[in-house]
């Protein structure tokens, strides 16, 4: 589910040197930062959580076709790669997190991490009256009771990991086979 408006790029990525690894380190602090938003403001807009990096580097977000100016896939993963790390540990706050290992091609990118998200459902759940209530994970997904959640559509994977989420609060309980799961709300 993309957003039919078009996505708005920050003044950064029309400036040149955006795309080209900054050797002063507070410099290159400051492009990791604006990367790091920049990704994630991308994926929002197009309701992307799973980003291949593959498919990525061509699209606009990593290539100004205007400037005539790419990221390369080696600086997209070093780019992903401080997005993962803890701020804790100079990184960018766990806003991505690789889901093929090694070979770093494909991301979560955490707009909003499974931790936000499942607040923003435990809210939802509260505010609604539906605690004590069951609901098929696709109900929560793709159901009409949803429809207006920023939450609809959302990959089933991230749906599950911010409801796990919940079951270690003792919020939830999911229950049944995978892809039948259903989970309820205390």
């Amino acid at each position: 589910m993309s957003n039919s408006t078009p996505f708005q790029f920050p003044p950064t990525y029309s400036f040149p040197p955006f795309f080209t690894p900054q050797p002063n380190s507070t410099t290159r602090l400051s492009q990791l930062q604006k990367w790091s938003l920049l990704i994630q403001s991308w994926c929002r807009h197009h309701r992307t959580y799973r980003l291949s990096l593959i498919e990525a580097i061509e699209s606009p977000l990593f290539h100004n076709s205007t400037l005539r100016k790419r990221i390369t896939l080696s600086e997209a993963r070093n780019i992903l790669d401080w997005m993962a790390e803890s701020e804790e540990k100079g990184g960018g706050g766990r806003r991505a997190e690789w889901i093929d290992g090694a070979n770093k091609t494909i991301a979560w990118v955490w707009w909003r991490r499974p931790e936000e998200w499942a607040g923003i459902l435990a809210d939802w759940i509260e505010n609604t009256g539906q605690k004590n209530v069951v609901f098929t994970v696709y109900e929560l997904v793709e159901g009409e009771a949803t429809m207006s959640q920023e939450w609809h559509g959302m990959d089933v994977d991230v749906m599950m990991k911010s409801l796990n989420v919940l079951v270690k609060r003792g919020k939830a309980q999911i229950f049944g086979n995978e892809g039948q799961e259903g989970v309820k709300f205390f």
